[in-house]
């Protein structure tokens, strides 16, 4: 069964956002996926110093863990980006719409940290999905 999701670009009175829902609600099996980092299957770091290779390498990684669960980017209802500098941001945004349909924006949160836990890592991401009931 596919999860029925209800996306809310901008409640009334709420400032619209052309890059995430603001709200997002639905049912079925929620799946919660670790903030995932540029890191390949041998934890080698995937584009040292380049935002936009690193956000690929975040998001190649979101989907291999949705797909163990069942999902796929469509169900995503909530992304978090850690970055190490905002200036990134555009480079993400661009990674995630390569992925996300700009129709079915999840909700998101962004975050400047000043470091993640290893130096040469620029973007986290960690995303929240809902799948619909197995059976």
């Amino acid at each position: 069964m596919t999860p029925q999701l209800t996306r809310v670009p901008a409640p009334e009175g709420v400032a619209p956002s052309a890059n995430y829902s603001h709200v997002v609600w639905g049912t079925g099996r929620f799946v919660a996926i670790s903030g995932q980092c540029a890191l390949d299957a041998d934890g080698k770091v995937v584009g040292e110093g380049d935002p936009a290779a690193q956000a690929r390498q975040v998001f190649e990684n979101l989907r291999r863990c949705l797909a163990v669960a069942g999902a796929s980017f469509d169900d995503v209802i909530k992304l978090t980006y850690f970055v190490t500098d905002v200036a990134h941001l555009p480079a993400v945004r661009a990674a995630r719409d390569e992925v996300i349909d700009a129709g079915r924006l999840p909700a998101s949160s962004a975050v400047q940290v000043t470091a993640l836990f290893r130096p040469e890592l620029l973007v986290e991401i960690e995303a929240f999905a809902l799948v619909g009931e197995e059976g």
